[in-house]
């Protein structure tokens, strides 16, 4: 058992490290900073299924960190949630395959109400229809999932968590994202505690 659990965790760890760095990373980061912070919009993100859990998750973490974020379901877009969207803002879409049918339907739905709003894509498969829609997009490397049926949606979600931290990380760091700016978004828990005594700390210095 222990040798399998070790297994598991180094197939996770290579492909984390088998992550095409490609220029889509940079592209990303300059079209949601243009749009988010140079045009007063917003990063709306959807996935459907487990790539959707893992687009709520990339959403509520851009948030936190000082790029307003939203998370759009593909299907519920398809009964009004679509109004969600504004001129200026991005769409990344999350989608393994990039063939999931929600999500081409939903960058198609998305031209019909504003055609000019960028689309991001992270996905397994560069000639996908996904990829082809996308103006620009970020590859997982396409690692085999450690499920034993090579079926359940688990080494391609970590890559996928992976990239999106990336980008948020890069974010910050492009924003000049700091302590302060974070307690100010994080009032209650021990994350706004420790952020709290960071901004002091700073502060004083």
């Amino acid at each position: 058992m222990i040798e399998r659990i070790r297994e598991i965790f180094n197939n996770e760890a290579t492909a984390i490290n088998n992550i095409p760095v490609t220029p889509g990373f940079g592209e990303a980061i300059r079209i949601i900073h243009s749009h988010v912070h140079g045009k007063r919009g917003k990063l709306v993100l959807s996935g459907m299924g487990k790539a959707g859990q893992i687009a709520h998750n990339i959403a509520t973490t851009f948030s936190s960190t000082g790029t307003p974020a939203a998370y759009l379901h593909p299907s519920e877009a398809q009964h009004g949630d679509l109004g969600i969207l504004q001129e200026n803002d991005v769409l990344l879409a999350i989608s393994n395959s990039g063939k999931t049918r929600e999500i081409i339907e939903l960058i198609d739905l998305k031209n019909n109400l504003y055609p000019h709003i960028p689309v991001i894509v992270i996905t397994g498969n560069e000639h996908s229809p996904l990829a082809q829609k996308a103006d620009c997009f970020i590859l997982t490397g396409a690692p085999a999932e450690v499920c034993p049926l090579g079926l359940t949606p688990t080494t391609s979600t970590t890559v996928m968590t992976v990239i999106g931290d990336t980008l948020v990380v890069l974010m910050m760091e492009k924003i000049g994202f700091n302590a302060t700016d974070y307690s100010r978004r994080h009032h209650g828990g021990y994350l706004g505690a420790i952020s709290r005594k960071i901004s002091e700390n700073d502060s004083l210095k």
